[in-house]
Formats: C-alpha cells, structure tokens, sequence
C-alpha cells in the first residue's frame, strides 16, 4: 500500500498513489463496499499519518481498502486522478526533525577517497536538514543557488517516516515504530566556501560541508509512503538515479553499513523520536562529485526506489 498527499481542486487530500495515478480514499472505499458488501469507513483527510501503521486512526480501514485495490481491475473505479492532472506534495509537510546519513554505503565512502569503517569500529554519521525551506514536492524544481552555482549534486536515499513516539529501543524492535518508506534526494553543495577572504579555521571543512547541505530546495521527498506492513524487510531494494535519462547510480539498500533499524536503534538511544520524524539513510556510490559531474539548469532528476515509486524533479537557477 503506497499512500501520497497531493492538492487537486483547491483541495489538500491523502489518496492510493499507483505511479501514473491516484485513487481517493472516498472513491476507493465506495467500490470496495459495492463489490464486497462490507460496510467501511474511509474519511478523506490530510494527514497521511492518519492512515499508516502502527497507530494511525483509519490505518486499518485503509489497509483493507488497499489490499483489495490492488488485487482488483482499477478501471472500475469512478475515480482516477492522473498524476499530470494534480499536484504531488511532500508526504509529511512539517517534520519536526528531518535526519540524515552521512557515509552509510562502503562505495560511497570509497569513492570519495576515503575507507569505509566496519559496522562494529564505529557509529552513524548522523547530520540535519532545515525541513520548512529544503523539503521540496515532486515536479517542483531544485534551485542552483546563485552564491555557488557550480558543484550540484545529487544523492538518492531511502527515508524512513517514525509512526510512534520512540525512545531507546532495540534494533530487535525499531521496525515495529515505522509507519513507512519515502524517497530522499539530498542535493548536495559540494564546494560551497561561505566568505572566501576568511581566516581558515580547523573545522571550516566541517561547516563547509554541513552548510552547502542547507540551500533551499535540497530536499525532494516522495512521491509517496509505502506503509510498512507491506514492507517487512528495507534492506532488498533496488535504487536507482538518472540525471537527463542517464543511470548514475545503482545499488540497493542492502549495501547500508548501518541498517534501517540500527540507525533508530543509535539515534532513540538519545533522542526521542516522534510520530512524522523522517531519517534519511545515506546515500549509494555514483554520485556526480566522483566524475566532476554536477547539476545544471535544465536537468532532470529521477530517483526511484522498488516498490516505492520515482521522484522526478527539474533543475533551474536561481533568480532574483
């Protein structure tokens, strides 16, 4: 079950995301108790927590509504909304964090130049994005900042949506508190020098890092949720980015140094997560700074995720 936010006729809704469509849950429920004979509730709403595990208030409904859309013909449905006919929105629009990995994939670290660390040497690189100005919807454009234009990159990444509040859990356990799977590209600065005239301190490559992560726009996210009930194991999907058609990378999520569960493991140990919270997990090798190939105006992202969908997004620059 694929559950996404989108906005059509003036209207924020959740609905069944089915890659080149999308179903509301009104119309869904609606067939499913004409063919079934059951009587079901499904509201329409915009929280699409509201409809995902462990604790969503119309998750069960939802996911009996689901599971019987995707084993029937959907050209009985009264409603399909073409994607190009609405518009796609971040699936969790206010996190109140939004995490992500830094050296999680061997390849990636080694690609850089640097040695990837075993599991037990050492611990996650764990770092955050401003979510209110990098999150950016599907189909809308990442924005070549003008103060660096030059050294865009992009970095496919699954993200993990927490459905329940969670402190110290076990990695035996960290599963059961997530409500869900999305798609993160974390656009990349790779050489922003903030004031170029500046006194070099020990830690400017640091903060040169960390800031030229902080553009606005550097985080597309979606197109969709793919609940966790229906994905029992994140560490077998395959992931794929190409830029103007082009694969750059091509990995799957089991290539983590740190797994799913272990990095909600690491991180509730001291900091309470909660319902909404996303953690992006890292990204694979084959990212542009390797080649020195970067983003310009006029690109096209598309980074897919098995069984969770592609998030396409534009390249433009920046204007005043």
């Amino acid at each position: 079950m694929r559950i996404c936010r989108f906005e059509f006729e003036g209207k924020v809704r959740c609905g069944y995301y089915l890659d080149d469509h999308v179903i509301g849950f009104s119309a869904a429920a609606e067939a499913f108790r004409r063919a079934s004979g059951m009587p079901i509730e499904l509201p329409e709403g915009s929280d699409v927590l509201a409809y995902l595990p462990p604790d969503g208030e119309h998750f069960r409904a939802a996911a009996t509504v689901g599971t019987w859309l995707e084993a029937h013909p959907q050209d009985r449905l009264p409603e399909k909304l073409p994607i190009n006919k609405i518009k796609l929105l971040v699936p969790i629009p206010n996190p109140m964090k939004l995490f992500l990995l830094a050296g999680n994939y061997a390849a990636h670290i080694e690609e850089g130049g640097g040695r990837a660390a075993e599991r037990a040497e050492t611990f996650p690189y764990v770092f955050m994005k401003p979510p209110s100005t990098t999150l950016t919807h599907p189909f809308d454009p990442v924005v070549i900042p003008a103060v660096s234009p030059d050294h865009i990159d992009w970095e496919l990444e699954l993200a993990v949506v927490i459905g329940r509040r969670a402190r110290r859990v076990s990695e035996a356990e960290a599963l059961n508190y997530v409500a869900g799977y999305t798609i993160v590209n974390d656009i990349s600065d790779r050489r922003f020098r903030p004031n170029p005239q500046r006194k070099p301190r020990e830690k400017d490559s640091f903060f040169d890092w960390l800031h030229g992560k902080w553009h606005d726009t550097f985080c597309p996210c979606g197109p969709c949720i793919r609940s966790a009930h229906t994905l029992s194991n994140p560490q077998n999907l395959k992931m794929q980015l190409r830029v103007n058609g082009h694969l750059k990378q091509n990995a799957t999520s089991g290539q983590m140094i740190f797994p799913v569960a272990a990095v909600i493991e690491f991180l509730s140990q001291f900091v309470t997560l909660e319902p909404g919270d996303i953690i992006s997990t890292g990204t694979p090798s084959g990212v542009g700074n390797a080649t020195g190939q970067y983003l310009k105006p006029g690109d096209k992202i598309e980074a897919s995720i098995e069984g969770i969908g592609t998030l396409v997004n534009p390249v433009v620059a920046e204007t005043a």
